[in-house]
């Protein structure tokens, strides 16, 4: 039996669960909860290798010309 562990989902749900510990209330809160939601899909993604942020963040920039 394979069982496939859904890590940006997992990751979303931790997220979302520190922002609302951290912060309960106000638009301050909203963003801070939106932010953390999203920080922890990313690593969710990153756990389960869809993601490399090798490649986001690289410094080389292929297919696009000098001007």
């Amino acid at each position: 039996m394979d069982v496939r562990v859904p890590w940006p989902v997992i990751g979303l749900v931790v997220g979302l669960a520190l922002g609302f510990a951290g912060a309960f209330g106000g638009a301050g809160a909203f963003f801070l909860v939106l932010f953390l939601g999203a920080l922890g899909f990313v690593i969710g993604r990153v756990i389960e290798g869809s993601l490399d942020l090798g490649q986001v963040f690289s410094t080389s920039r292929t297919g696009r010309r000098p001007r």
